[in-house]
């Protein structure tokens, strides 16, 4: 942690007067990075639909069931859209097929699980139509 400081200083051009970064110094402990032989459960992983050739990695994946695909279809959006219909279809398919969930995030991106996850989907709020929130009989008040 200490040298992560002093890099940080020796690029700000901060020489031995003490600043803020000693004072960080002092207060902070670093927290080990390292993995070690753990193994996970669920993987997530991104992935670029650049031609419909693209998808056959991203099935693959999905039908092992540990891995959780993000899919940028930006790419093959803006080439050919039958492309894009035929990728999604593809997924689609194959989403049903082993039990997951399928859904798109934004315009350009499509999130694919396999059966052990499910993909949050917020229920909509019913708004209540705007004569049903005007009070009833004092027209006068407005």
């Amino acid at each position: 942690m200490t040298s992560f400081f002093s890099k940080i200083k020796a690029g700000l051009g901060l020489g031995a007067e003490p600043n803020v970064f000693d004072e960080a110094e002092k207060d902070y402990v670093e927290v080990g990075n390292e993995k070690g032989d753990e193994k996970c459960n669920m993987l997530v992983r991104t992935f670029v639909l650049e031609d419909f050739s693209d998808i056959k990695v991203v099935l693959d994946v999905l039908r092992d069931g540990n891995t959780i695909p993000i899919i940028n279809i930006k790419p093959i959006k803006e080439k050919d859209l039958i492309e894009l219909k035929r990728a999604i279809n593809k997924l689609k398919k194959t989403t049903d097929a082993i039990g997951g969930d399928i859904a798109g995030v934004g315009d350009d991106y499509i999130v694919c699980t396999p059966a052990s996850a499910r993909i949050y989907r917020a229920k909509p709020v019913k708004k209540a139509p705007v004569s049903d929130a005007l009070p009833q009989g004092d027209e006068d008040i407005f």
